[in-house]
């Protein structure tokens, strides 16, 4: 599915790359044909001989352009890949860590054998409304508050990787167990609890997918309701939820007040959420209770074999990046053996060959790495507007939360480095050529 969605660029990208380097190798030889010394002798020696040796490595990429372009395209492809599946499972991990914040200190009780995500029930598992009282009465339990939460996918061909959006049904005035002190956008008031109001607050990524504002109406489960604030959050989970009074929410989805899928204890001290869960499960029976431990112990190991397997990727696709830019090193390095033969015949130092290489070989990697972070990034958004099925002009607006500035400049570094130690064997057999054999066999 992601050569699908990134083919197109590529084909695109392909004939391009000529023209572009061209155009890129012109501005930087007039950058540097237009620097001036205006410092000490010895630093206008020192510039000049940097000068030169640039001026040499841009002129041995423009005269072997197709060569140059197939290994900056290649670079650039495992670039893409790199950022576009680093920053999707990044983000995607990072969204479920996050749901781990939520009831932090407080015990999750849910029906036993019911799937959980971090704090929340996603599969299986209906209670009774009156396991709230009877968590209530346990020894330790300060509050207890009963909570419906449905996650929203749409069916359609698609592999959705996160829901659509995320119904929340709380007893009116406990809006805080969820939210915390997070506040509503100037305008906006929590549900009264009146069922025949039909009232709810949604998330800001909903709000602007949809259009809605206050007094906006929205429909779910085929019910008409109106929206009376929006939730001021950066919140990935919050920006997608519908958070609505718990009886209207069991309407909504059971078409009775009798059923709910969790509950959120409190204890009375901290410290002693253990012992909580272990009462709640020994005093009242078909129940799991969940502290934050043991909610994080539950995903964890999926997220690590996740990180793995992208780490495990990424190092691939680097390991075919550095290949293929040494294959290509080492025939520039063989194509100009009269050059560095010249040049060691006229007195320059090996140092002067070997940095001439690398610095062929970094600019590869800095140009490849450039073009990739930006498809790359490209290519993250296209992913996540398709398994997500939000709207991909909401992305592009969020572009730096998706790929954040920081992660951008660490895979542009990692490829010039991986370009450079690429360069160091090519270097190497550069430096070390005989120049009588050289100039023997090529004159």
């Amino acid at each position: 599915m992601i050569i699908k969605i990134l083919l197109p660029i590529l084909i695109i990208f392909t004939p391009m790359t000529t023209r572009i380097i061209d155009r890129i190798i012109y501005v930087l030889r007039t950058i540097v044909i237009g620097l001036k010394p205006i410092q000490s002798s010895k630093s206008s020696e020192r510039k000049d001989y940097a000068t030169r040796i640039t001026m040499m490595c841009l002129r041995n990429l423009l005269r072997r352009r197709f060569r140059t372009s197939l290994c900056l395209f290649g670079v650039s492809l495992a670039t893409i890949f790199i950022v576009a599946i680093g920053a999707t499972t990044t983000n995607y991990t990072a969204v479920i860590r996050e749901m781990n914040i939520f009831f932090s200190g407080d015990v999750v009780v849910v029906a036993e054998g019911a799937m959980v995500i971090q704090a929340f029930p996603v599969m299986g598992g209906n209670l009774p409304v009156s396991v709230a009282e009877k968590v209530q009465q346990v020894n330790g339990v300060k509050t207890a508050v009963p909570m419906l939460v449905r996650f929203g996918y749409q069916v359609e061909a698609v592999i959705q990787l996160a829901p659509t959006n995320v119904s929340i049904g709380i007893p009116p005035g406990n809006w805080s167990v969820l939210v915390g002190h997070t506040p509503l956008k100037p305008g906006g008031n929590w549900p009264s609890g009146d069922p025949g109001k039909k009232e709810v607050v949604v998330g800001p990524s909903l709000a602007g997918q949809y259009d809605l504002a206050v007094s906006s109406k929205v429909k779910v489960e085929n019910t008409s309701l109106t929206v009376i604030g929006i939730l001021d959050t950066r919140s990935a989970l919050l920006s997608r939820s519908i958070i609505l009074p718990l009886k209207l929410a069991q309407r909504l989805y059971y078409g009775h007040t009798m059923w709910i899928n969790m509950v959120v204890a409190k204890p009375e001290e901290y410290g002693i959420q253990e012992q909580v869960a272990n009462r709640i499960e020994e005093g009242i029976e078909g129940l799991e209770a969940l502290t934050t431990h043991e909610r994080h112990e539950i995903i964890e190991p999926l997220l690590h074999d996740v990180e793995t397997w992208t780490l495990g990727l990424n190092s691939v696709l680097s390991l075919l990046s550095m290949i293929l830019v040494t294959t290509v090193a080492m025939m520039n390095v063989s194509e100009r053996r009269r050059d560095f033969a010249t040049l060691d015949a006229i007195g320059a130092p090996k140092s002067a060959i070997f940095r001439m290489v690398i610095t062929e070989t970094m600019l590869i990697g800095l140009l490849g790495g450039l073009a990739g972070i930006l498809l790359g990034s490209i290519a993250a958004i296209l992913i996540a507007s398709f398994y997500t099925n939000i709207p991909l002009s909401m992305f592009f607006f969020d572009l730096f939360n998706i790929v954040s500035p920081l992660f951008m400049m660490k895979i542009l570094a990692s490829t010039a480095a991986v370009s450079c130690v690429a360069g160091v064997i090519p270097a190497i057999a550069a430096s070390r050529m005989n120049i009588s054999e050289v100039l023997r066999s090529e004159y």
